[in-house]
């Protein structure tokens, strides 16, 4: 799995789903933007013809950040130091 943060490459996939040079992103509860671009794909994936169970689950997973965002902690994406 290709991380574009080296940081991020402690993240494992355990059962070898993917691929070592697939590029994958993750987006974190505290990233002011992930929710909006969480409900934004689960509409894509509808449109789309998709599966409307996993669009589902993504949008509750948004609306769970949002929580997270509200009672816990919120900010703009940024790079380790």
């Amino acid at each position: 799995m290709l991380h574009s943060r080296s940081d991020y490459d402690r993240i494992q996939d355990p059962y070898g789903l993917i691929p070592n040079d697939e590029p994958v992103m993750l987006l974190r509860g505290q990233d002011k933007f992930a929710p909006e671009l969480v409900l934004i794909w689960a509409t894509k994936l509808r449109l789309d013809g998709g599966n409307p169970e996993m669009a589902r689950m993504m949008e509750d997973h948004a609306q769970k950040m949002i929580y997270w965002q509200n009672n816990v902690f919120v900010k703009q994406p940024d790079l380790p130091c």
